[in-house]
């Protein structure tokens, strides 16, 4: 097969390269991608001589049209995607994340060609802490941030394109993910590098938001069974059961590179910062068979801070510049009285 993947320089688009080269070596790959400050060549050091790099940007539908005509399935990693830089500017996301999705969805409807768009489970909103719940395929759409906002919009396209066009296509919506080749800026990354440079963690508030983590490698192997045996027109929910608050993951983080418990600060929180995330990924698992390799959040954790550490000339140039915008908003937080 040829596969076009749009976003294929970002973290979880090159990370899915790397896993599709490594196991599927006979497809012909073309990676699509802008190259913002998350889009980085390097992320696809090691396999650049397996692929064909094409920069461009996904709202363009002059580059990005030819490229769906000549490929067969298009797979989606294309967006904007962290929160705060949403709270500052949610322009690019706009841009990005819906008239980026619509251009792809007109380019593939138009070339009659194949869909997977890549979501998140942040479209859903937010749980509470004690109700135990989780989000499943049927979970209403509650967005809470203008990233969320923004790709709840795209997965609400890519659905009326079904319905309404008959394109082929699938999404899954995938919980947090973490692994090699995350930018700085991102939780766990930013944990791992500010202990790696003598610098102690930052958490938001209490730390008590619950994410659930999958290592992004076990997001690569769910993509395949879904582009392999998923039912067109379907969406799946990725979830590798690995829910923790943001206090136990940097704790972990801690113990696992020798720092001493509670070697943290505790800063400003986020505006409007969802409580907790949970992943029903029970469809995923029965009907296609689907399992994480990572069963162990701590496994996972550690492969990746191996990484990070073995790494520095990759993440140490977008260091000082991740650590001067988060300066701008974070304040020592104190618990209210």
């Amino acid at each position: 097969m040829k596969l076009l993947v749009t976003g294929g320089a970002g973290f979880i688009g090159a990370n899915f390269v790397h896993y599709t080269t490594s196991r599927f070596p006979k497809h012909d790959i073309t990676v699509y991608d802008s190259l913002t400050y998350a889009g980085n060549l390097d992320n696809l050091s090691g396999v650049q001589q397996d692929i064909r790099f094409v920069e461009g940007d996904i709202t363009d539908p002059k580059t990005l049209e030819p490229l769906v005509a000549e490929n067969d399935i298009v797979i989606n990693f294309a967006a904007e995607t962290h929160n705060d830089n949403s709270l500052t500017d949610p322009t690019p996301f706009v841009n990005t994340n819906i008239t980026g999705t619509f251009r792809v969805l007109e380019a593939v409807r138009l070339n009659r060609k194949r869909l997977h768009h890549i979501s998140t489970d942040e479209v859903y909103g937010d749980l509470t802490i004690a109700d135990g719940k989780r989000f499943s395929e049927s979970s209403p759409y509650n967005p809470s941030s203008p990233y969320s906002a923004s790709k709840a919009s795209a997965d609400l396209l890519v659905k009326a394109w079904i319905r309404s066009y008959g394109i082929v296509a699938t999404l899954s919506n995938c919980s947090n993910n973490y692994g090699p080749y995350q930018h700085v800026e991102k939780f766990i990354p930013r944990t791992i590098t500010n202990v790696l440079t003598g610098v102690r963690p930052k958490i938001y508030g209490h730390g008590r938001n619950v994410r659930d983590w999958i290592h992004v490698d076990d997001h690569s192997a769910a993509v395949w069974d879904i582009l392999q045996k998923g039912t067109k027109g379907h969406t799946y929910l990725i979830g590798a059961d690995g829910e923790a608050d943001n206090s136990s993951v940097v704790a972990l983080i801690l113990e696992l590179m020798g720092r001493p418990e509670g070697w943290y600060d505790q800063v400003s929180d986020r505006p409007g910062h969802d409580v907790r995330y949970a992943i029903n990924a029970d469809k995923l698992r029965s009907e296609l068979g689907w399992a994480p390799k990572y069963v162990s959040f701590r496994d996972g954790l550690a492969q990746t801070i191996e990484w990070y550490q073995a790494n520095e000339r990759w993440w140490r140039p977008l260091k000082d510049r991740a650590e001067a915008k988060y300066a701008v908003h974070e304040r020592p937080w104190r618990l209210p009285t």
